[in-house]
């Protein structure tokens, strides 16, 4: 074995991070399993595509908004592994409830408890990834505990496809998911045994946080929204797709495996070269996400063309949003820093999913100049944060 592999496993450090992202990996194959059904779930059960899409939206709102919430609570009581059981708990166990529900509208609730169960737990566990970050790097840490992500959010899809092709039901699908959320929470048990004080990892590194939010951290936020309102959600997209028969329904779950799968790649490039170049790796990033509204063309070759960049627009906002905010982490509020950018984030993409819902009946291809174009406006304030980070910087 390579000398350097073996120098990395032995690293108490980088086992922390390979065990929360296993963690994630069995997590991801819950909720991206059960959200590669859902938007034909909800359609079964009589939900419009501008309810879907609002669902979609609202759900990522509270997956976001109440992150500053939980961030602001790890802060403060200082039991980021409390905070991190009591997410998992929720945002995996709605998955397979389901299988219970006979209305759209509770099945909505469940979705909402899902994104609300990731949000309580999210803040946690990243400020807990930030304390390894001096040692390998930020946008490698982040870029590897996301590559296991998407491992399980690849594995989930093609779990209710193979389902879906032995003629199972949508319900079937949600109950065996049950499964992967067990194993998560056991993942996540021997984590906390192994290493219950992770804060511990940055002394062996300098630290170089700032005292208080910086005016580059609030650029980034606006950055972000901007970006965020230009993302897709599989939900609408898998709506469009079983709607206009561009596939068949049981497929449709593969071709979230096909953008995840291309997000794996994705996380581990963009980490990898934005630990070495920095701000260029996100403009490129931005451009390339930018091509993701393509789904929305009626035709198939567009679809394929496409789910590469969904998988990159992911990878942007999982790894490199991230780790542009762990950089600038204000001393002792970690979890607040990381929720109060998300809230911002997911309030953006709430708007957008709004608009995106309403404006599918009315005009797909203004749909895709609407979630190109606000996307490719965040480039500047990319820019424009960058610069200020140097300017405070000496």
């Amino acid at each position: 074995m390579n000398k350097k592999i073996q120098a990395s496993l032995a690293n108490p450090a980088f086992r922390f991070v390979m065990m929360i992202g296993i963690a994630n990996l069995f997590a991801d194959m819950t909720y991206e399993g059960g959200g590669s059904i859902n938007g034909q779930f909800l359609g079964k059960l009589g939900a419009s595509a501008a309810a879907i899409s609002i669902i979609a939206g609202l759900g990522e709102f509270f997956g976001y908004s109440l992150r500053s919430l939980s961030g602001y609570i790890s802060d403060k009581s200082g039991k980021p592994w409390l905070m991190s059981f009591v997410g998992y708990g929720i945002n995996l166990l709605s998955v397979p409830a389901m299988a219970l529900v006979h209305s759209w509208q509770l099945a909505a609730l469940l979705i909402f408890s899902e994104r609300i169960g990731r949000a309580i737990r999210k803040p946690a566990v990243e400020s807990m990834l930030s304390y390894t970050t001096g040692k390998f790097g930020r946008g490698w840490v982040y870029a590897l505990n996301t590559a296991l992500d998407e491992t399980g959010a690849t594995v989930g899809p093609l779990v209710a496809a193979l389902i879906l092709f032995n003629k199972g039901s949508y319900r079937f699908a949600y109950s065996l998911l049950l499964v992967s959320a067990v194993l998560a929470l056991l993942s996540l048990m021997l984590a906390q045994i192994k290493f219950p004080i992770p804060s511990h990892f940055e002394n062996e590194t300098t630290s170089s946080n700032p005292e208080k939010f910086s005016r580059s951290y609030w650029i980034y936020m606006l950055a972000g929204a901007f970006f965020a309102s230009g993302l897709l959600s599989y939900e609408l997209v898998a709506f469009h797709l079983l709607k206009n028969g561009l596939l068949m329904e049981n497929r449709i779950p593969i071709l979230l495996s096909l953008a995840t799968g291309s997000g794996i790649i994705a996380n581990l490039f963009i980490g990898k070269f934005f630990d070495r170049y920095g701000l260029p790796i996100v403009l490129a990033a931005v451009i390339l996400s930018a091509l993701s509204p393509l789904v929305f063309l009626d035709n198939y070759s567009a679809v394929l063309f496409s789910m590469p960049f969904i998988g990159i627009s992911y990878a942007t906002q999982d790894t490199l949003l991230t780790a542009i905010i762990a950089g600038l982490l204000p001393k002792g509020k970690r979890g607040l820093a990381f929720g109060l950018f998300y809230t911002g984030y997911g309030a953006a993409w709430l708007i957008g999913s709004i608009i995106m819902g309403s404006l599918y009946d009315y005009s797909r291809p203004t749909l895709i100049c609407f979630a190109a174009t606000t996307q490719l406006i965040s480039l500047p304030f990319f820019i424009l944060a960058s610069r200020q980070e140097q300017v405070q910087a000496f």
